[in-house]
């Protein structure tokens, strides 16, 4: 999953991405809201973290922005203000929760992984197809109750195809999904975590759509 994190306070946007790295995410980041919209009117995010005191143009108007353009992914709002009617502006805005600061990375983390849910349909932490299943709060799969060694790459390609459980999903779409914006991007290697999670998973569950992409399934 791929997060966008909007904060211009340098030590705390350091310490989300830290936060979500750990978390099993991968980010990008601006620290002005000129460069904040660029991104999530041009790239493709999972979620996104938002401050509302940003330079150069205010998270609203950012956020107003977007969704004038129809962009529709989750949008969690970080912000000091706390009053009732910052809140309000927030939620009529366009946002999907909000988070005042100060707070703790458990409880954003845990509100990032509900708006993910929401957004692709599902209302429990975890997620299961057949006999697998993912415990979003914990990045661990398993087949049977049987943990899963997966690699963080191999981990992100399943959960991104998980949230998107009986859906065609395009080698581009992942490859915008589980790789940070200055990441080497390379299409091969898609393939590569696809055969690997093949090898550790049932037979059947990931298929290949021919010129299409994958979709993972429970077999019939």
């Amino acid at each position: 999953m791929r997060i966008l994190v909007v904060e211009d306070e340098p030590i705390l946007r350091a310490q989300l991405v830290d936060g979500l790295q750990a978390a099993g995410y991968v980010s990008d980041t601006a620290d002005n809201g000129i460069d904040a919209h660029f991104l999530g009117d041009t790239e493709a995010y999972d979620a996104v973290l938002l401050d509302l005191g940003l330079p150069r143009m205010d998270g609203l108007s950012v956020l107003k922005k977007w969704r004038a353009a129809g962009h529709t992914m989750p949008v969690l709002i970080l912000t000091a203000r706390d009053g009732w009617h910052e809140k309000v502006s927030g939620i009529d805005a366009g946002a999907d929760d909000y988070l005042s600061k100060p707070f703790h990375m458990e409880e954003l983390l845990a509100r990032l992984r509900a708006l993910i849910r929401r957004a692709g349909g599902h209302a429990c932490a975890e997620l299961c197809c057949g006999p697998l299943c993912i415990d979003t709060r914990n990045s661990r799969a398993t087949v049977d109750g049987q943990a899963l060694l997966l690699t963080s790459h191999e981990y992100r390609v399943l959960a991104y195809l998980m949230h998107h459980r009986d859906q065609v999903v395009s080698r581009s779409e992942l490859i915008e999904h589980i790789y940070a914006q200055d990441f080497d991007r390379d299409s091969n290697t898609v393939e590569v975590f696809i055969a690997r999670l093949r090898k550790k998973l049932p037979p059947g569950l990931i298929e290949t759509v021919r010129g299409l992409g994958y979709r993972l399934s429970a077999p019939q």
